[in-house]
């Protein structure tokens, strides 16, 4: 569906992407990432709105850059919303798939159709500048699937909506993918993209730093060089074990909190073969966990083996 080959986007002295090389099928993608990592970067190259500096790509067999026939395969629900205040959401969603070369009729009927998928039926003939943030938030992902594309791109999706309305677009994302179509989802929040069981696109830096299902990401960052934590009552006897039987750069006890923090080269190892141990010894872990499972640590991270700071253990 998405070829990048070596490409590098740079705003003159600053990089926005850098030599990215990856093959995206037809599914369900997560582009993580800290603010400023490069995700809208990405997601302009493939709309066709940026040139790359060096390199070059496809998306669905084409090249992008001023693609106007590409566009009708594709969908965009940006970060920023660009609406007129005095218009209604519908006059707003016909007038872009017009654009798009349906006639007036089919546009109006489409755009009132893709309102009401999103939840804004009741709202649709109110000028936007009554809308509450989440309201725009849902014309702005109804001007987004009213073409019906084969790819829908959406850039930080759940920006100003309440709980319900997250919860309303996870059910419209999944929605969605059943129906066959494919969904890149920019995010900086883990948990909001792994509930529609992507694959990952990790960028950090304008470097793709990593790709795959959260489970073999979850992997990756299990065999870095971090720490668990271990709540159990007998923390003396289970740090005793610990030093016997793992190599470990070292542990601190909590006694009154009943809590080690173990900092390991091989975690991964640590937390498969812990649980066991303390078995084997009638010791009773009541809580083990990664401490450095936040996004920002993963990114972290991998960025120093990506710059050869860090070496995963064989």
């Amino acid at each position: 569906m998405i070829e990048f080959h070596n490409v590098t986007k740079l705003y003159k002295t600053v990089i926005g992407v850098n030599d990215i090389s990856l093959k995206i099928e037809p599914g369900v993608y997560g582009l993580l990432g800290p603010n400023g990592s490069g995700k809208t970067t990405f997601i302009n190259l493939v709309m066709g709105q940026l040139r790359p500096s060096m390199g070059h790509l496809s998306v669905f067999g084409m090249d992008p850059w001023q693609n106007d026939g590409l566009l009708n395969r594709i969908g965009l629900c940006p970060a920023i919303q660009a609406h007129y205040p005095f218009i209604s959401g519908l006059k707003w969603v016909a007038y872009l798939t017009q654009l798009r070369g349906f006639s007036r009729k089919q546009s109006h009927q489409m755009a009132a159709e893709s309102l009401a998928v999103v939840g804004m039926e009741y709202a649709m003939n109110r000028a936007m500048s009554s809308y509450s943030l989440g309201m725009r938030q849902r014309t702005v992902l109804a001007q987004s699937i009213a073409h019906k594309p084969e790819l829908l791109i959406l850039d930080e999706p759940f920006n100003g909506l309440d709980p319900k309305g997250r919860y309303e677009m996870t059910v419209f994302l999944k929605s969605w993918v059943k129906e066959g179509r494919s969904v890149i989802l920019a995010s900086h929040i883990l948990h909001e993209v792994e509930s529609l069981n992507p694959s990952l696109l990790l960028v950090s830096g304008g470097r793709l730093l990593a790709s795959g299902s959260p489970q073999q990401v979850r992997s990756i960052i299990a065999n870095c060089p971090n720490s668990v934590r271990v709540r159990c009552r007998q923390t003396a006897e289970l740090a005793a074990l610990v030093t016997g039987n793992f190599e470990i750069k070292s542990i601190s006890i909590n006694s009154e909190a009943e809590e080690l923090e173990i900092e390991s080269m091989n975690p991964l190892e640590l937390l498969k073969l812990l649980p066991g141990l303390a078995m084997k010894n009638n010791l009773l872990i009541s809580e083990l966990r990664s401490s450095d499972d936040s996004l920002q640590n993963i990114f972290s991270m991998l960025m120093l083996i990506h710059r050869g700071g860090m070496r995963l253990p064989e």
